[in-house]
């Protein structure tokens, strides 16, 4: 079994992916600090698959400790790397914090990629790369724009490092531009747990569903889209996670054409906000409590995907539609709110 290495394993995607990878038949390890997780959703991988999968706490921006576990694992044959923070808002707030811990933690990686000659690397970006875009939906080919954020900011350049790093080396790299993933896996075993009040909608909303937060906020009805209400493309976790697969397949049966290829993950259907809590209240039953406040800073009007390319290239097929990410999502919270585990913690420092 080929080994792969996944940085953000304790995450949400990096669990999700965990998952598949295995149910595909590879060998994978974790890198994850759990400065912001916790080893429960390493717990669920293993329900989930039945294998145990070792995570080495390292805070990927110190060198030498990175370094030890390409020391330990010499047969690492790919990188998923996941591992950065990730909340907009936060970065608008925090922004040399991200800038250091997103681009050193994406240096140090790759100087390992480069000593260890790891031929194959797949970075989690974002359509925040594109900024605001002029015409939707976006193709791999749409301009890059302005980031909106300091987040947008780190995913740009750590896409110009990569295709920088891949031209002067043997490693061979895919980028993975993804939208919004939202839901939980299938057998709501592991989910999302963001930290503290959520940035994000679907955490937003299942939250204040359930009463941890009073109250969901829609930040701006004034924009110029059907509703007023900002435009995203939402995609289940579990459709994401196995891009992830098809892209470390594609990289180890020589399939690329080029040194760093670049796929949009998204369904390529544009949701609105209130469409979305629509979508929610019927799926759960749920009336949700929400009020209207002024634009978020860092958000864009409307995005979402032409995903031809990822479909066509990596034979990827989407599963799951959104009253399914919401059923999901929403059985997901529920688990929450019961399970004992994470009552006990109060350590919701999951990615």
């Amino acid at each position: 079994m080929k080994k792969i290495l996944v940085t953000g394993g304790c995450g949400y995607i990096g669990s999700h992916t965990i998952v598949d990878l295995i149910e595909n038949g590879f060998d994978v390890i974790s890198i994850d600090d759990q400065s912001r997780s916790t080893r429960y959703l390493l717990d669920g991988i293993e329900k989930i698959t039945g294998k145990k999968v070792k995570n080495y706490k390292v805070d990927l921006k110190d060198y030498n400790d990175t370094r030890a576990v390409f020391q330990e694992n010499e047969d690492i044959s790919g990188i998923i790397h996941f591992a950065a923070y990730k909340a907009v808002g936060e970065s608008v707030e925090e922004p040399l914090m991200y800038y250091e811990n997103n681009l050193f933690s994406l240096i140090n990686l790759l100087k390992c990629v480069d000593e260890f000659r790891v031929p194959h690397f797949v970075f989690s970006s974002s359509c925040t790369v594109y900024g605001s875009p002029d015409t939707i939906p976006v193709t791999e080919e749409s301009p890059i724009k302005k980031a909106e954020s300091p987040y947008g900011s780190t995913k740009q350049m750590g896409e110009e490092i990569i295709t920088n790093v891949v031209k002067a080396t043997d490693t061979k790299a895919i980028l993975l531009r993804y939208f919004n993933p939202v839901g939980a896996h299938p057998s709501i075993l592991i989910g999302e747990l963001p930290i503290g009040k959520p940035a994000n909608l679907v955490p937003a909303i299942t939250q204040a569903a359930i009463g941890k937060i009073p109250q969901l906020t829609v930040f701006g009805t004034d924009y110029p889209t059907r509703d007023g209400s900002n435009i995203r493309d939402y995609i289940h976790v579990s459709d994401i996670a196995h891009a992830h697969t098809l892209a470390i397949q594609h990289l180890v049966g020589d399939k690329y054409k080029t040194n760093c290829d670049i796929f949009n993950l998204g369904t390529g259907n544009g949701v609105t906000v209130l469409e979305a809590i629509k979508a929610f209240e019927e799926v759960s039953g749920q009336k949700l409590n929400y009020t209207v406040g002024p634009r978020r800073p860092g958000d864009v009007v409307a995005i979402y995907a032409n995903n031809n390319y990822a479909r066509t290239t990596l034979g990827w097929e989407i599963k799951y539609d959104l009253n399914e990410m919401m059923r999901t999502a929403w059985a997901w919270e529920v688990k929450v709110k019961q399970d004992e585990e994470i009552i006990k913690t109060q350590k919701f420092q999951y990615n």
